[in-house]
């Protein structure tokens, strides 16, 4: 089991902290050298190597070294794997210094730790390799299968999945999926243990027969018809009503509630999840996170419902009434979105990803006070670091923070290497920001930079050609 923060020595923490504190100021240089001194003493602590990741990430700007895939690294670590795998692994990590995606590193790295027994790093780094190339079909088939070995089937399944949209006659991801999701259902239901006391370990022969085998398979499949769906529904639910045993089978109840999601009765496929979480004593986060979604797309429905009945009888008498309903479902829908976001982190108070959806939900609700915290946290995130720091503006905004904003939008357009959606918007908002403080130089810059990128974005055109009439 990998390391946390609250593992680390004494003397390591310190250290610990400096680099957090560091990754703040946007010091990567310091951060990468503090964090690999922590590393050295604790080369299992897996928070420490995703932060330090993202510090070379930001250093580097996610761009590849000049011969990446190609490094002293790669030529000498496999030797020193076998003789000493906590130095093959440092020497893994002084190559992705300077080129944190470099192939030859990260399987270095993943060989090295899987060799000093830390599983979880050696994913980390396969998790890395993807990121910096999600249709590289091979460094995926590597991932899917590290966590199918490692006892995580529910992550290979998903993995599987991604190559099998990539390459549909991938059959060996195709297979492969499968058997992950077969050794997924016998863990939830506990096929496992019969096999264990003397039974084999192959799922076929733990089901009566072949036909019922088939059957099995059949129900795995993507995309069902409504017949086959209806005809799996039939089955199951005639097993469900054999005995009082079966009415708790965990695995037997999630396959109804996902027959009903499929056949669109988004209702009773509610009350199956919620019962499922209720089997489980509301433990399992992604079916409780299933039981939100649900509710969400009812709400969806309603609410697309009476907009669609406005836009046609929006002058009737009883038009009003329909209007305060609408009303009422935004906001029990905006409620339920914040609601279900505490819940998460509080959950999970250290998933910088989900302090990120509560503060974005708390923004929404009109709590930017509130939100600023949780924008912050998720700014340690690679992932939502920049959609973490243009709400956190827009926090300082609604505050009247105008130099707060101005800072924080400036900081994540340095960041942003191409101008894409998200920084187009960042420096228009920033744009916006210096004429509002009268400041008329940068103000027209900013317009010009989305001008020479995209002329038709928002009212830019206008803005930066009547400049030139003045």
């Amino acid at each position: 089991m990998a390391k946390n923060e609250h593992d680390l020595p004494d003397d390591a923490r310190k250290i610990w902290l400096k680099a957090l504190q560091a990754l703040e100021l946007h010091n990567y240089g310091y951060v990468i050298s503090l964090v690999q001194t922590v590393l050295k003493e604790t080369p299992d602590f897996l928070q420490g190597r995703r932060v330090l990741r993202q510090a070379e990430i930001a250093a580097t700007k996610g761009k590849r070294g000049f011969l990446s895939g190609f490094t002293p690294a790669s030529m000498k670590g496999g030797n020193l794997v076998k003789k000493d795998p906590k130095a093959a692994m440092e020497m893994a990590e002084k190559s992705l210094e300077t080129d944190p995606y470099n192939s030859n590193a990260n399987m270095l790295l993943r060989d090295a730790a899987m060799a000093a027994g830390y599983p979880e790093v050696a994913a980390f780094a396969l998790e890395t390799l993807v990121a910096g190339n999600p249709k590289d079909v091979k460094a995926l088939h590597e991932l899917a299968t590290h966590y199918y070995e490692n006892g995580l089937p529910d992550k290979a399944v998903d993995i599987f999945g991604k190559i099998a949209e990539l390459n549909p006659a991938d059959l060996t991801a195709v297979k492969k999926g499968k058997d992950a999701a077969a050794r997924a259902s016998m863990r939830s239901g506990k096929w496992e243990e019969v096999a264990a006391s003397g039974g084999t370990k192959d799922y076929r022969d733990l089901i009566k027969n072949k036909e019922e085998a088939i059957s099995l398979e059949q129900k795995g499949r993507v995309v069902k018809s409504d017949e086959l769906i209806d005809q799996q529904l039939a089955e199951m639910l005639g097993t469900y009503g054999e005995s009082e045993e079966n009415q708790r089978n965990v695995d037997l109840v999630r396959r109804i509630a996902v027959l009903y999601e499929e056949k669109g009765d988004l209702r009773t496929a509610l009350e199956w999840f919620n019962y499922t979480s209720a089997l489980m004593n509301n433990t399992d986060p992604a079916v409780a996170r299933k039981a939100s979604e649900l509710e969400l797309k009812i709400l969806d429905q309603s609410i697309a419902e009476f907009e669609t009945w406005l836009e046609q009888y929006g002058n009737a008498e009883n038009a009003p009434d329909v209007r305060q309903q609408l009303e009422d479902l935004k906001k029990r829908k905006a409620d339920s979105l914040l609601s279900d976001a505490r819940k998460r982190v509080e959950r999970n108070p250290t998933d910088s990803l989900l302090r990120f959806e509560l503060g974005e939900q708390l923004l929404a609700a009109g709590e930017p006070t509130e939100a600023i915290p949780e924008l912050q946290q998720a700014r340690k995130n690679p992932s939502v670091r920049l959609r973490a720091m243009n709400l956190l503006g827009d926090c300082y905004v609604t505050k009247n923070m105008l130099d707060f904003a101005v800072r924080t939008y400036t900081d994540a357009c340095k960041e942003m290497a191409v101008m894409d959606d998200l920084k187009k918007e960042i420096t228009y908002k920033l744009g916006l920001l210096h004429e509002r403080m009268g400041d008329a130089k940068p103000y027209l810059e900013r317009m010009k930079e989305i001008y020479d990128t995209d002329y038709g974005y928002k009212d830019v055109a206008k803005r930066v050609e009547s400049s030139y009439e003045q």
